[in-house]
C-alpha cells in the first residue's frame, strides 16, 4: 500500500483532522527518506493547507514557530533533535496550538519519553492520529523547556559534546564527553526551592527535570511525571572518577535516590545561586555562562501530540494556559 492510500486510510478510519498544518524542520537532519517524504506523508491527511519552513539551526527556529502560530497552524510538526523541540515548545507554549515531534536528532529525550519512535511513518501517524496530552514545561531564565536543565558537569557535557562525534557515534558521543569532565571542581552553589533553602555547598552537578530519562538514556529521576506540576530537583556532589562512576552507575540501574553522593527533591520554583558563572543547558543545548539560575513550573503549558496506545486512545481537547 502506498504511502497516500495509508494516510487516506487513516483519515476515513477518523484520524484527527485540522486546517492548517505547520512543518519546522531543521534541514540537516535526517529520518527515513527526508523532508520528501515528511511533505508526502502530511499531504496525504488531506490537510487543507500546510505552510512549511526550513532553517539551518535550530537558534532560528522560534522565529519559524510564531510565524506558523500567525499563519493560523493548529497542529505544528518539528523534524529535528532536542534543540529543535525545545526552542519550538518555548515558541508554542500556551498558544493552544498542537506539538508532533519527528525525532530527527541524536537523542531524541522528548520523544523517548513519550514513546514516540524514530520513524517517519509512525511519527505522522501519531500526529494526525495520536491523543493530544497537555504537558507540563520548565522556564529557566525566561526560557522554556520540556526535558531538563543543569549546570555543572551537565551543561560541560553538553557545552563540550562534539558535533561531529555526535553524528559518527551517536549516544556514545556524550559517554566520551563526560570522561573529560569527571575531574572537574565542584562549585559553590546555594540552592532554595519554593523559598526556602535546601542545599548550601559544593556541587558538581545542578539538574533540574521534567522527565525520568535524560541524555543517554540515563535515569535521573525515578518517579517523574510530565504533567504532574512538579519539577524534579537533583545535586550531585560527587567528584573525580571513582565517585562519579558510583553515581553514575547508580542512575544508569535506576537507583539514583539511593546515591549518597545525590540529593533530591521536588518544587514549583527554584532559584539557584552559583559562586562563579557556569555554562547552563536546556533539552541538550548549551546556553550561559551564568551565576543564576530562576526556574518556574508553567503546568498544562504545551499540547503534544503522544501515541494512543501508550496513553489511552482516541484525542482529549486540553485549555492552553499563558503567563
Amino acid at each position: 500500500m502506498s504511502m497516500s492510500a495509508v494516510a487516506a486510510e487513516a483519515v476515513a478510519a477518523g484520524a484527527v483532522t485540522v486546517g492548517t498544518v505547520a512543518v519546522v524542520a531543521h534541514r540537516g537532519k535526517k529520518l527515513g527518506g527526508g523532508l520528501d517524504e515528511l511533505r508526502t506523508l502530511v499531504s496525504g491527511y488531506g490537510v487543507d493547507r500546510i505552510v512549511w519552513y526550513e532553517v539551518a539551526k535550530s537558534a532560528k527556529a522560534p522565529k519559524k514557530a510564531r510565524k506558523a502560530l500567525k499563519q493560523g497552524a493548529e497542529l505544528v510538526f518539528v523534524w529535528g533533535g532536542d534543540g529543535m523541540v525545545q526552542r519550538c515548545a518555548d515558541a508554542l507554549a500556551g498558544s493552544g496550538a498542537t506539538l508532533a515531534i519527528v525525532p530527527a536528532g541524536t537523542a531524541n529525550m522528548l520523544a523517548s519519553n513519550l514513546g514516540i519512535p524514530r520513524d517517519l511513518a509512525a511519527a505522522v501517524r501519531i500526529g494526525f492520529e495520536g491523543r493530544r496530552r497537555a504537558l507540563d514545561l520548565g522556564k529557566v531564565n525566561g526560557e522554556h523547556f520540556a526535558v531538563m536543565a543543569g549546570a555543572g558537569f551537565d551543561g560541560a557535557l553538553i557545552r563540550d559534546a562534539d558535533r561531529s562525534l555526535k553524528d559518527r557515534a551517536g549516544r556514545l558521543a556524550y559517554v566520551w564527553t563526560a570522561l573529560r569532565h569527571v575531574r572537574d571542581d565542584p562549585v559553590r552553589a546555594r540552592i532554595r526551592v519554593d523559598g526556602t533553602t535546601w542545599f548550601d555547598g559544593k556541587a558538581s552537578c545542578v539538574l533540574l527535570g521534567n522527565v525520568g530519562t535524560i541524555t543517554g538514556g540515563i535515569r535521573a529521576f525515578d518517579d517523574a511525571r510530565l504533567d504532574d506540576g512538579w519539577l524534579e530537583v537533583g545535586v550531585a556532589t560527587a567528584r573525580g572518577a571513582v565517585q562519579w562512576a558510583r553515581t553514575l552507575g547508580r542512575m544508569v540501574a535506576g537507583r539514583t535516590a539511593r546515591s549518597p553522593l545525590v540529593r533530591i527533591t521536588r518544587a514549583k520554583a527554584v532559584d539557584v545561586k552559583l559562586r562563579k558563572p557556569m555554562t547552563y543547558e536546556l533539552d541538550g543545548g548549551a546556553r550561559g555562562p551564568t551565576t543564576r539560575l530562576k526556574v518556574r513550573i508553567r503546568p498544562a503549558a504545551i499540547t503534544v501530540c503522544v501515541p494512543a496506545d501508550r496513553y489511552g486512545h482516541g484525542s482529549a481537547a486540553v485549555p492552553s494556559t499563558r503567563s
